[in-house]
């Protein structure tokens, strides 16, 4: 019976030594909180490189609204503005800026990697299962391969208008709502065309939610960005 246990409890030691086993949440989530443990599965898997869009994307404007209090939380949520994802996102959203670019355009990027705990406390905040990323699930953004972002002009760095300002939790913010104006419309619609034809597609509830489609498994993250 000992001699058993002690089998057991050495094979345990040893898949956490080679950073197999991971003990899920209160609600069965397996998250990735280490940093070694997202290096190994970068190291067997290139494309789950975290790394920040600048590098990828030519003159990207960057307004980070969880770095300040400047939200629909009205609250800081990061304690610096980043925006990283997935290596295929980068690029994919570099090729996006590039058609964009050409027709006098820039994406402008609201929020990508969120880190699980700060989900969690979004949701804490404002409990809203229509809008909200729920911690039971998690998001998307905690994968690294979610985008909330807009179209600005080249030239002059303005937002082109939209349905509706970023994070209103309204009707009007559903991608596919038409009682607008056309130009709005248009603006929208060039977003989401853009989008879509590299890969991306955009939330139901959200113009300005785009999710990056893929056949990769990326894990969850809780890593703060101090730490990345």
């Amino acid at each position: 019976m000992c001699k058993n246990v002690v089998r057991i409890f050495v094979i345990i030691l040893s898949a956490l030594n080679l950073g197999i086993a991971q003990i899920p949440n209160q609600y069965g989530l397996t998250i990735i909180s280490d940093l070694q443990k997202l290096k190994e599965t970068i190291r067997e898997d290139p494309n789950k490189a975290l790394v920040p869009i600048k590098d990828y994307v030519p003159n990207i404007a960057l307004d980070i609204k969880y770095a300040t209090a400047q939200n629909v939380f009205y609250t800081q949520l990061y304690k610096k503005p980043a925006a990283l994802v997935r290596l295929p996102v980068a690029k994919a959203l570099g090729a996006v800026q590039k058609e964009l670019n050409a027709q006098g355009f820039s994406l402008k990027i609201y929020d990508a990697y969120r880190p699980y705990s700060v989900t969690c406390q979004m949701f804490e905040i404002l409990p809203d299962t229509l809008y909200m990323g729920l911690p039971w699930q998690g998001s998307k953004h905690n994968r690294g391969i979610a985008l909330d972002l807009t179209l600005i002009n080249l030239k002059t760095k303005k937002e082109l208008k939209m349905p509706t300002p970023f994070d209103a939790l309204v009707y009007a913010a559903h991608p596919e709502f038409m009682k607008l104006p056309q130009e709005v419309i248009k603006n929208r619609e060039l977003l989401k065309s853009a989008m879509k034809k590299h890969g991306f597609k955009v939330d139901p509830m959200e113009w300005w939610h785009f999710n990056y489609v893929s056949n990769t498994t990326f894990e969850l993250l809780d890593i703060p960005f101090e730490r990345l």
